[in-house]
């Protein structure tokens, strides 16, 4: 049983060598899938599906890997990495190189096994997808999952039905029949109906198992042709179903070992059309057991409780079974290998032996031929036994010596006997033939470990040297030829290997360890002595050569020796070459099958004979390049001419010079590991490898050494770019600097222009600002004036209307008193307003003194950058320019200062104005500030005497009031009225804004004063007539 570990590998070969499946387990091949990371494990695979053809088969492991394996070519690929583990998979589809497979995401996608790309993904099921089954033209497909089964159309990738059922249901199973347009429903329940794939009608139903033998199906299988229907599930118990008559026509009990059934196949067979009798039943205990369902025999089983079955899938034409193993393995069955016991037919009963001739027995002379058949027996008596006994032959001639006896049953001296009857071997047996002539020992282990080695560094330009037009043969050459150099160093220098061991190479091409072991076969025993001289040509060899020549031709040897020809020319090239470049294919092959059955020393005289047979045109040759092309080219010459002479030679050439004395016999390969070689002086090789080794570090560093140079031209060029593209940049810069300084040149004398435009609007603005607030101040000074002029008019005819009446004289002079207090105070609020605005306009006057000697500097300031702009810019230009720009600069600068100055006369005057204002406006307001004082000391001064004469009265109610009267008069004539004035012109001017605002609150404090003065003198009025009138009434 052969084994092969995926690893890592992407694509490579399922098997290295021929499979040859026991008949005891019928393997091909185990395929397991190790990972060598850092904590390697094993990779388990889940499922497997075959294709339509039967030799190719797609596998998925629990790591969404997927590899396809073709089992006729030999081959495995990694054709897609779903990264998640596969449930179901379908490889039998319309398009041969797409298949289905069912994801644990409950998705199902289609890829491609060529372009390795997603060809569709298909979505619907809410859980796992345990099922996929095509229809036979792979148009159509059923996904079933336990919950639902769903019709795809593989054409477009869409769903066109759903089955929905019952959750307390649930779905076993939903199939196509084989070559049928029919779908089979299995459910949980036992029920199974048939629908018309098409319509979705239901065909039939079948019925119920019988309760005697009732059991829930879990598992169903069904013959090519759709007649028959197999199903089990936890029994030991299988249904036999016949789908036309739709009735169940047999149970089959399997042994006791078998408790219950998991999966269920049967087994397809050419010459049965359809109606396949061998069904595969894979237990719970791993083993699956294939059964006669006819006949009810075991036939043969596959698995063990060791290596036990998880599940199994058979292909197409039934030649393989695909297993997958509980440890997550998976071996591909040989069926031919497994039924070998059961279909070959029965041994005859009676063997015959023949005897031998009477004469002599001799070792060439002794056959044995065994024959089956009936033979002719006397009559027995009925109550005879039959008695067995065994024969022994008492031969008194020699037996064949057990040299002669090769491999596989083949004789050497039959087969030179053959040969010399037919002159080559058969075509078709001839690598046989070679096999066990030359005893390969086919170490696959050893050629592993050299192929494992890689490609020799000698040989790693192999295809300079020799450009070989097919790349494999290429490629299979250059393992070859490294597995010689890994075997033995001195083959890595042998210069000739190449031309050696080409025709091996091309004619065992697909069996690389057959090619390396017959070149190794050839090297050991019929290139004896080749590598004593080396590097130089076998001299002993080519004496030997030339020894025998001169023997057998001496015309020729001195038509050679008269022409300088020596033997490193006539028989060298032919040695070197195996007589590959002056033979076809077919000759080649005719000399070598004589080569490798006879002595070692047969090729020596091959040469030998190619020279003989060939002397009439080489007894015309006169020139050494004529020589050459001939021992390099083919010739007009027969082979089997060559060869019958190498024979004559061979029995002719004398034992002192035949080769044979000089060379050993015949030895073969050890089997396990390669024997050692080293017939060569080993201290030249180890010479040669040393200097090789030193050519070879001394070229690296010339390598190394060119390349540094090369990486230092080459930064120097990009150096030298980089700093051609740095100028070029820099000048594109300078340039683009120029005609952005140039623009900003224009656009400064563009914004000198409009500041100049700006500065003449705002000192326009500021002259009509003035000029309004002027204007505005006026009307306020006269709407002030005029109101003020109305309140004292309203406030005289008052006092003129209080004087009409005597009662009210007081009151009247109070009210004149209080509006001269009031007048102060309105006075005193006006120089109060007065003097705000004036410092108003005093502050705003100085901000902007300030603001224009600011935009005067700036101004300059600009004026001054300006000129230094257009000094530097004009630095070329001539004095003339010079002067005028100066002169221009100068005219400005005289202009402003005339401005400035007109602007600051007018703002002088202004201000002198408005002082001169200013010192009127706080004479009045000091002037309103001593009336007001009076009229306070005037008002205390009344309400005092009024109060006196209050309580005077009250005392004397008798009392006349005109003295009173006159003497408030006196006293009010006595009142300092200059001082008050003088006090009440000395206000500040801010007091004036007060007074208007606080006339309203003066007049009707007033009032109310007044009210309660009468009030109060009417209640003490009152009071004092009541005291006068109460003696009078106590006295009467």
């Amino acid at each position: 049983m052969q084994s092969t570990d995926l690893g890592n590998k992407e694509s490579g070969k399922i098997w290295h060598r021929k499979p040859s499946p026991a008949t005891r387990d019928g393997i091909i091949v185990n395929i397991i899938h190790n990972t060598s990371d850092y904590h390697p494990k094993v990779l388990r695979f889940l499922n497997v599906a075959f294709d339509g053809t039967g030799d190719c088969l797609i596998a998925g492991d629990h790591q969404g890997n997927i590899y396809v394996f073709d089992l006729y070519g030999n081959r495995f690929n990694l054709v897609q990495r779903t990264a998640q583990a596969c449930t179901a998979l379908a490889f039998n589809l319309r398009r041969k190189s797409e298949f289905l497979v069912a994801l644990a995401d409950y998705s199902i996608k289609c890829f491609d096994t060529v372009t390795k790309e997603l060809v569709s993904w298909m979505r619907g099921h809410e859980s796992s997808v345990f099922s996929i089954s095509v229809h036979a033209s792979g148009k159509y497909a059923i996904t079933t999952s336990s919950d639902t089964a769903q019709l795809w159309d593989l054409d477009t990738f869409q769903r066109k039905r759903k089955l929905n059922i019952r959750q307390s249901v649930g779905i076993q199973k939903v199939f196509f029949l084989p070559l049928s347009n029919t779908i089979l429903s299995c459910f949980k329940d036992n029920s199974i109906f048939a629908w018309e794939c098409d319509t979705l009608f239901c065909k039939y139903q079948l019925p119920a198992p019988p309760e005697s033998s009732s059991i829930l199906y879990k598992v169903f299988a069904v013959t090519r042709d759709g007649r028959i229907l197999a199903a089990g599930g936890k029994s030991n118990h299988l249904h036999l179903w016949c789908l036309e008559a739709r009735q169940l026509f047999r149970i089959i009990q399997m042994p006791t070992k078998v408790r219950a059934i998991r999966h269920l196949e049967f087994l397809p067979d050419s010459f049965d059309a359809g109606s396949n009798q061998v069904l595969g039943v894979l237990s719970q205990d791993g083993i699956m057991r294939f059964i006669n369902i006819q006949t009810c025999k075991l036939l043969f089983e596959i698995g063990s409780l060791d290596q036990g079955i998880s599940s199994s899938v058979i292909s197409p034409h039934g030649r393989y079974i695909a297993s997958i193993m509980e440890n997550g393995s998976l071996n591909v069955y040989s069926v031919q290998a497994l039924t070998q016991e059961i279909n070959k037919p029965p041994l005859p009963l009676v063997k015959v032996i023949e005897d031998l001739p009477k004469k002599k027995l001799s070792s060439s002379d002794l056959k044995m031929k065994v024959t089956s058949g009936r033979v002719q027996q006397p009559a027995k008596p009925r109550g005879s036994k039959i008695q067995t006994r065994i024969l022994k032959q008492d031969l008194t001639g020699d037996f064949e010596s057990k040299k002669n006896e090769l491999p596989d049953g083949l004789n050497k001296k039959r087969l030179q006997i053959l040969l010399k009857g037919y002159g080559e071997y058969p075509t078709k047996y001839r690598m046989f033939i070679w096999r066990s002539l030359l005893q390969l020992p086919e170490n696959h282990t050893a050629f592993s470990s050299l192929i494992d080695k890689g490609t020799h560094v000698t040989f790693l330009n192999l295809q300079k040297k020799y450009p070989i037009k097919s790349r494999k043969l290429l490629r299979v050459l250059q393992r070859t030829l490294s597995a010689l150099a890994h075997w033995s160093v001195i083959f890595s220098d042998t210069p000739y290997l190449p031309l050696l061991a080409f025709p091996f190479v091309k004619l065992f091409q697909n069996n690389q360890l057959i090619c390396f072991e017959v070149i190794a076969t050839l090297i050991i025993n019929w290139c004896q002595h080749w590598f004593e001289y080396f590097p130089n040509p076998p001299i002993n060899i080519l004496s030997m050569i030339e020894n025998v020549l001169a023997f057998h031709d001496k015309e020729l040897l001195r038509h050679f020796i008269d022409h300088d020809i020596t033997s490193q020319l006539y028989a060298w090239p032919l040695l070197e070459t195996v007589f590959s470049e002056v033979l076809t294919r077919e000759e080649w092959l005719k000399l070598f099958d004589n080569i490798f059955s006879n002595h070692p020393s047969f090729l020596l005289m091959t040469v030998v004979a190619y020279n003989i047979c060939s002397r009439v045109p080489l007894l015309n040759c006169n020139l050494k390049d004529d020589f050459e092309f001939f021992f390099h080219h083919r010739n007009n010459l027969d082979i089997n001419v060559v060869i019958r002479q190498v024979y004559h030679l061979m029995e002719t050439t004398p034992t002192d010079i035949h080769p044979d004395s000089m060379l050993n016999v015949f030895v073969a390969l050890t089997k396990g590991q390669y024997p050692v070689f080293n017939q060569y002086p080993k201290f030249i090789v180890d010479y040669q490898t040393q200097e090789r080794e030193r050519i070879r570090n001394d070229e690296l560093d010339y390598l190394r050494e060119r390349q540094t140079v090369e990486d230092m031209q080459a930064e120097v060029d990009q150096q030298r770019v980089e700093d051609e593209a740095w100028c070029q940049k820099q000048e594109l810069l300078r340039k683009a600097e120029e005609t952005r300084r140039e623009m900003l040149l224009q656009e400064e004398e563009k914004i000198i222009q409009q500041r100049q435009r700006l500065a003449a609007v705002k000192r326009e603005l500021q002259v009509k600002e003035m000029h309004l607030q002027d204007a505005a101040r006026r009307r306020f000074l006269k709407l002030q004036q005029d109101q003020q002029e109305m309140e004292l008019r309203r406030l005289d005819d008052e006092i003129g209307r209080k004087n009409l009446t005597e009662n009210q004289a007081a009151v009247a002079k109070e009210m004149r008193a209080d509006a001269d207090a009031y007048r102060r105070k309105v006075d005193l609020e006006e120089h109060m307003f007065h003097k705000l605005i004036e410092a108003g306009e005093t502050q705003s006057q100085k901000t902007q003194k300030v603001i224009k000697e600011n935009l005067a500097k700036a101004e300059q300031a600009c004026l001054n950058t300006d000129w230094q702009i257009q000094s530097l810019h004009k630095q070329k230009c001539d004095d003339l320019q010079r002067n005028k720009c100066y002169q221009e600069v100068a005219k400005l600068l005289r202009e402003n200062r005339r401005k400035e100055i007109e602007i600051l006369n007018a703002m002088v005057e202004q201000e002198a104005k408005k002082w001169k204002e200013a010192e009127g406006k706080e004479f009045c307001l000091r002037s309103a500030k001593k009336a007001s004082a009076l009229s306070d000391a005037s008002r205390k001064w009344f309400l005092k005497q009024e109060i006196n004469a209050a309580v005077e009265h009250a005392e004397n109610p008798c009392h006349k009031e005109e003295p009173r009267f006159q003497n408030e008069q006196e006293d009010a004539s006595c009142l300092p009225r200059t001082s008050h004035l003088n006090d009440s012109s000395e206000m500040h001017p801010s007091t004036q804004i007060s007074l208007n605002r606080r006339a309203v609150e003066w007049d009707t404090m007033e009032q109310n004063l007044i009210q309660k003065v009468r009030n109060l003198r009417q209640r003490l009025t009152a009071q004092a007539r009541h005291r006068c009138q109460t003696p009078h009434l106590l006295a009467a």
